[in-house]
């Protein structure tokens, strides 16, 4: 259940951080609303598995230049994820591309704020910290 509200809010941040973002394109516009929805979930699918798969060993193989930049090179390494989605994406006809690195760099901050924030405000995970 946590994974299936995890993917939503993923989705969700997603959606918000495309309609905010002209270097971020994110589904086909002449597309169905359906098929926009369809196509949202499927890339944070694609999302979560990346992160939960490939992101750890990339922050593990990056961990000695993390801590020379104070943690800053994280969000390399999360633009790198996000860049990697588009492309896994791409793969199986689903529509993630950005303009520049840079605006995958600032994509990647918002969505990591706005998921943040929505599992907050409807507390993803208290009863699992509770159980503690």
């Amino acid at each position: 259940m946590r994974f299936l509200v995890h993917l939503i809010v993923t989705a969700g941040a997603l959606w918000v951080t495309a309609l905010i973002l002209p270097g971020m394109h994110l589904g086909d516009g002449d597309a169905t609303a359906l098929t926009q929805v369809l196509t949202i979930l499927a890339i944070a699918l694609v999302f979560a598995l990346v992160d939960a798969i490939v992101k750890p060993v990339a922050s593990l193989l990056a961990m000695p230049i993390t801590c020379v930049t104070l943690g800053l090179f994280q969000l390399v390494v999360n633009t790198l994820m996000l860049l990697l989605t588009s492309w896994v994406s791409g793969l199986f006809g689903l529509t993630l591309t950005f303009d520049t690195f840079w605006w995958a760099l600032l994509a990647g901050i918002l969505i990591g704020i706005l998921g943040a924030i929505v599992e907050a405000v409807i507390g993803v995970g208290d009863r699992d910290r509770a159980e503690d």
